[in-house]
């Protein structure tokens, strides 16, 4: 069930995140290539985390080219790392990058803390928005597609090797209780992936039998995409004077909505609202989720809606852009609105509009520059 695998490890929350009764205290923890960008990549995960409801209460950041195979960090940086969780009463660490089972182990026993990774973080957040019986599918597919490597057994009751009585004396080398519990649950998960898959294939099915027909008519289609909390829904319902639900949160909207719209001369076309991604975005929910992207790649436009206020707003674009590489929407149209131009300092506009000179100044919360961006769309639709 989507929203309860993490229950309980104190990712996912019953208070409000302010580190009170039942809310998580979590301490940061990133590498650093030397690479300078625009923002602190630990203030996105530092978003992310907020939005599961875990407040945070420390960072550690160490300067290295690769993780440490055994513990993420180096040995110095983990006795830091133990001091700090201690020191701010953490029960959870959150790595900004996907951890090994044996990395997760090794950390735990030397912080005395449970770890997840920006993975498992991620999965959590998408499990709760998840409304419609289509997404909760895709989460639950996703979520079980991390967990299934990462199946281990603990202590003597689920001793991995058999022997001697407990083995029936049949020696070293049986598969011992353990292993064949590990076996079971394996097997367990792989039958709900099976079923799951054939959920969200029926529903590709239907979706694409809904595409064809818009296609037989003649209606084009118009997909929004971007990065997280761009503003895509509020833009969508500036567009098509809809009341998508608007949020100012990472991964409102998880579930497709189409709607149909006109074009300034009264031509008809759809557009479609899209999950959101982000830097990194976990391979499990992309291939759980490639049902819901091929609104995406089957759109004769992408309208790729970007935070203007985003100090990061370029490599916001690039991990967009690597995303729709990813699904095979690479080669799509593409009309860039630069969104929440209310808001944005001057410079960073300026700078956006000359890296994209073709992009559409805009602002779904006050109006501004919608009717150009409705021009625009009919124009590349036209071509």
């Amino acid at each position: 069930m989507p929203g309860t695998w993490l229950l309980g490890s104190g990712v996912t929350t019953d208070g409000d995140g302010d580190g009170g009764p039942g809310g998580a205290r979590a301490v940061l923890l990133g590498l650093r290539d030397g690479g300078a960008g625009a923002t602190d990549p630990l203030d996105e995960l530092e978003r992310l985390a907020e939005t599961d409801g875990v407040a945070v209460v420390g960072r550690l950041v160490q300067p290295r080219d690769r993780p440490d195979p055994a513990t993420y960090l180096g040995s110095g940086k983990v006795a830091e790392l133990a001091d700090l969780v201690r020191d701010r009463d953490a029960g959870l660490v959150i790595a900004d990058g996907e951890l090994s089972p044996a990395q997760v182990r090794n950390l735990e026993d030397r912080l005395g803390a449970r770890v997840v990774d920006r993975t498992a973080l991620i999965l959590d957040i998408f499990a709760q928005h998840a409304r419609s019986s289509e997404g909760k599918a895709q989460v639950e597919l996703a979520q079980l597609a991390y967990q299934l490597p990462r199946l281990t057994g603990h202590g003597v009751e689920l001793s991995r090797v058999g022997g001697g009585r407990s083995a029936g004396a049949a020696g070293t080398g049986v598969r011992g209780p353990g292993e064949q519990q590990l076996e079971t649950r394996r097997r367990h998960l792989r039958r709900r992936m099976t079923a799951l898959r054939r959920q969200v294939q029926e529903t590709a099915r239907r979706r694409e039998r809904t595409r064809s027909r818009r296609r037989r008519n003649r209606v084009p289609s118009v997909a929004l995409t971007g990065y997280t909390n761009a503003g895509k829904s509020a833009l969508m319902n500036r567009l098509a004077g809809t009341d998508v639900l608007v949020q100012d949160a990472l991964f409102a909207t998880l579930d497709p909505t189409v709607r149909r719209t006109q074009a300034p001369d009264g031509r008809p076309y759809t557009l479609s609202d899209t999950v959101g991604f982000v830097r990194h975005l976990p391979h499990q929910l992309v291939d759980a989720f490639r049902s819901t992207l091929e609104e995406v790649v089957e759109a004769d436009l992408v309208l790729h809606v970007v935070d203007a206020s985003a100090a990061d707003a370029m490599d916001q674009v690039t991990a967009v852009r690597g995303v729709l590489y990813e699904i095979g929407a690479r080669d799509h149209p593409e009309l860039l609105a630069l969104n929440k131009v209310d808001v944005a300092p001057p410079g960073w506009l300026s700078a956006l509009r000359t890296a994209y000179p073709d992009a559409v100044p805009v602002s779904a919360l006050t109006g501004e520059g919608v009717e150009d961006l409705r021009q625009a769309i009919a124009e590349r639709l036209d071509g």
